[in-house]
């Protein structure tokens, strides 16, 4: 098995023939995926998502791909194909259409919906589509492309098979097997038979559930909790859930009607893609069901659904302004019931449990996967992985979509089928397919990129270091006025803390010591400013270190008089 090297070099010049691998985003995290294929001088990409922020990123709103290592070749680029429309596959095509806005994005219906409609909230302008359905072919430049329907979590996602004059890759996308899925579309599995009949020199596989023994349950296995949980409820029922989970979302219509109840969204995200999905006849609302949510208020506490954004802990959405009871018009009451319908994602525990405590703190019944099967995943665990590797018999195997232990889980499964030439790759690592055997190549820069306000890429992890410091160990502001010709200090210091004491007195004690350095520094003929604010920084340093076990933030500033 091969494993990336962090000191790997620029990779060479691709051979003739070859295919190149880059990916930009999603190998080594769960999000921000992003593939570069390079054959015969042009680029084809798969996915451009984003990866949200933890709680070690203060400020920060989004992550992006880095696009440093295509910049200079946008013109090269044929096609963008996005598998899926979540927002960790297609949430930074805004952003690298900010570069080439021309770059034709190829996808399913539904997908390409999602995208337009976070085109516009961009204000950037229509691109080229290319609307595709499972069994289409398509021809990109070199590349000929043919997709296959596969089961996820949200519907319309696409495995994406790429023909070049060399070889032959099938691209997973994000996928799982469920036999009895809601919409009656299975992942096509004959047609991953039929590549692997073919031969497929690369395959590319999604990592998320590959330490997860047996196969993910099938979605209608929380049909019946979710009804049970109607039954139950004798007052107004609020369901968080991702906004693009459109299964989910039919699931509670359906309980809604059979219990004689009334819906509605709350959540912009919820309201727009729900009706997206309404209009294109992915999500079957019966007449009468929907409602808007002030008109909901109106209606008895037993008839009231509300479908809500914030199933992550995400402080600005629905549910955690419920939760905080500052929402505008939806006030919880004791006996309501609230179900979390969504899973955990990593880092987000904290926000969540967070949530459920205010929640329940106000009296609500709070049903979430902790405690009820309420929620099943979208991607496919271990046994789903043999099965795969099993029927296409790839050459190569690449894992893709997950953090570092799952890309190694994942490999892990490939070889006890039989695959001899497993390739785990992280971000920026370059992975060649030549002459039928892939190898790694060299390493690309590829770094975070983050989104702040208005800002993209503006702010490093030096920037977040400073504000992690600032939020956790406080802020000292130190202002000296010194004469360089008598070589005394005349004024000050002055000290204003912020988030390390109860008030400035504290750092009374400090004052003269700094007198003393700088007095002792200027004698010595230092009239440089910065090395005296360095001093003053040392010295200050040195004692809220010892005196408060503290380790702030300290911005010195020395004025020559």
């Amino acid at each position: 098995m091969s494993h990336p090297h962090p000191e790997l070099s620029a990779p060479p010049e691709l051979p003739k023939g070859g295919l190149r691998v880059i990916p930009l985003g999603g190998l080594g995290e769960v999000g921000r995926n992003m593939t570069v294929f390079e054959y015969d001088g042009r680029l084809l990409i798969v996915d451009c998502g984003v990866l949200f922020p933890e709680d070690h990123q203060p400020g920060v709103d989004l992550i992006l791909p880095d696009f440093a290592a295509i910049r200079d070749r946008l013109q090269d680029i044929e096609a963008l194909v996005l598998t899926h429309g979540h927002e960790d596959h297609i949430g930074a095509t805004p952003y690298l259409l900010r570069e080439r806005q021309d770059i034709p994005l190829v996808g399913s219906e539904l997908t390409l919906a999602l995208l337009d409609s976070k085109l516009r909230e961009h204000r950037l302008r229509q691109t080229v589509h290319h609307k595709v359905a499972e069994g289409d072919r398509l021809i990109l430049g070199p590349y000929e492309l043919e997709f296959i329907a596969v089961n996820h979590s949200i519907p319309d996602a696409l495995a994406v098979a790429i023909r070049t004059g060399t070889s032959l890759v099938l691209h997973t996308g994000d996928f799982k097997m469920d036999q009895l899925p809601l919409d009656g579309r299975i992942t096509d599995l004959r047609a991953f038979a039929r590549l692997g009949e073919e031969g497929v020199d690369l395959f590319l596989t999604d990592s998320t559930n590959a330490e997860t023994p047996g196969f993910t349950p099938t979605e209608k296995s929380i049909t019946p909790v979710i009804d049970q949980v109607f039954r139950e409820s004798s007052q107004r029922i609020i369901v968080a859930c991702f906004a693009s989970h459109v299964h989910r979302v039919q699931q509670v219509l359906d309980a809604a009607v059979a219990n004689n109840r009334k819906v509605a969204y709350v959540g912009r995200s919820m309201v727009r893609n729900m009706g997206i999905a309404r209009d294109l006849g992915y999500l079957t609302v019966p007449p009468g069901t929907l409602v808007e949510a002030k008109q909901l208020a109106e209606l008895p506490p037993e008839r009231q659904v509300l479908v809500s954004t914030g199933s992550q802990g995400e402080p600005m959405s629905a549910l955690s302004r419920i939760a905080q009871r500052s929402h505008h018009f939806v006030h919880l009451e004791e006996g309501d019931t609230v179900l979390l319908a969504s899973s955990l994602i990593p880092g987000n525990e904290n926000a969540v449990y967070r949530v459920i405590n205010g929640l329940a703190r106000w009296g609500a019944r709070v049903v979430h996967k902790g405690n009820a099967h309420v929620h099943v995943s979208g991607h496919a665990s271990a046994g789903e992985l043999l099965y795969c590797y099993n029927i296409v018999k790839p050459r190569n195997v690449m894992p893709v979509h997950g953090e570092i232990r799952h890309l190694l889980a994942n490999g892990d499964l490939a070889r006890a089928t039989g695959v001899e030439n497993v390739v785990i790759a992280e971000d920026g690592v370059v992975v060649d397919l030549v002459d039928g055997v892939a190898s790694i190549a060299g390493k690309v820069e590829c770094g975070y990129v983050f989104v702040d306000g208005s800002s993209i890429g503006g702010i490093t992890e030096a920037d977040l270091k400073d504000r992690r410091i600032l939020g956790e160990e406080g802020f000292v502001s130190v202002i000296v006025v010194v004469d360089s010709v008598s070589g005394k200090v005349t004024a000050g210091p002055e000290i204003h803390a912020r988030g390390i004491a109860e008030d400035d007195k504290t750092f009374d004690a400090i004052k003269q010591p700094i007198i003393d350095a700088l007095d002792a520094a200027l004698a010595e003929g230092n009239t440089d400013s910065y090395q005296l604010q360095q001093l003053v920084r040392r010295v200050v340093g040195r004692w809220v270190s010892n005196s408060l076990r503290r380790r702030p933030m300290i911005i010195p500033v020395v004025v020559e008089a």
